[in-house]
């Protein structure tokens, strides 16, 4: 046999040629009339409309309800209590508790944040089926119901259980007031046990500012003699004992002091 003599190429149809090859172009979903549209303009235009409602809704809303300011940060506050943004407050909540607070405080800042925010993760692992009804996917759907009662429950406690007057008192941006450091009031003021709460300049520390109380002299001289109780619970201890801290002339001339100090 010569050569190439008898020689025969067979192809087989059912691999596709080079030639046959077709590019990266998206199915066309023309029979299915009603169920797609256009990216562009259509689709792109309804999203920028969107967008645009909630942006300038957003800026409506915080014209209307600007960020409150509280006074300037003190790192020596010791008695200051911080409140995270409300998105916060569920976790902020979960590290009052005694199994999550204190020797546990890992237990609540790390590793149920971290399980739960772990499991969110591996939902699309856990259940991998093709339905969408959530009574056919009941492992998804019990955490994510889990999580959003959990969540609730959390903020509902933390908003309902926080002293919000004390909180807008503590941050209340003080106006500054000018002591007179040489009135004998003052020179009261400083040597007594009042001075440790209220700071030097009587605007505040542990305890609320002094100024600008609306208190009279004479209330204020019975809230330093026996301080201030509320529901059976002592608020404010008594700060001056007479004979110990002064005479009640001392007394006297440090309350007239404070009750005039007024804000400027």
């Amino acid at each position: 046999m010569h050569r190439g003599k008898g020689m025969k190429f067979v192809g087989d149809s059912r691999v596709k040629g080079l030639e046959h090859r077709m590019p990266n172009i998206p199915k066309d979903y023309s029979e299915y009339p009603g169920k797609t549209e256009a990216f562009w303009p259509n689709f792109l235009l309804k999203e920028w409309m969107i967008g645009a409602v909630f942006l300038i809704g957003y800026l409506l809303l915080t014209v209307a309800h600007p960020s409150p300011l509280e006074g300037q940060a003190d790192p020596t506050d010791t008695g200051y209590i911080p409140l995270p943004d409300w998105y916060f407050l569920f976790l902020y909540q979960l590290l009052k508790y005694e199994f999550a607070s204190g020797p546990f405080n890992i237990v609540g800042a790390i590793i149920v944040p971290g399980l739960a925010f772990g499991a969110l993760a591996l939902a699309p692992f856990l259940d991998r089926g093709p339905e969408r009804r959530p009574s056919k996917r009941p492992l998804p759907t019990g955490f994510m119901l889990l999580a959003i009662a959990s969540i609730v429950f959390l903020t509902w406690e933390s908003v309902a259980n926080h002293d919000w007057e004390a909180a807008e008192a503590q941050g209340k941006i003080q106006e500054e007031v000018e002591i007179d450091t040489t009135d004998p009031g003052y020179e009261v003021y400083s040597t007594s046990s009042c001075i440790s709460c209220h700071g030097d300049n009587l605007e505040g520390q542990v305890g609320p500012t002094l100024v600008g109380t609306g208190y009279t002299p004479e209330e204020i001289a019975d809230i330093a003699v026996n301080g201030i109780e509320e529901d059976g619970e002592q608020k404010m201890p008594p700060s001056f004992e007479v004979d110990v801290d002064g005479s009640e002339e001392d007394l006297q001339t440090m309350a007239e002091f404070i009750a005039g100090l007024e804000a400027e």
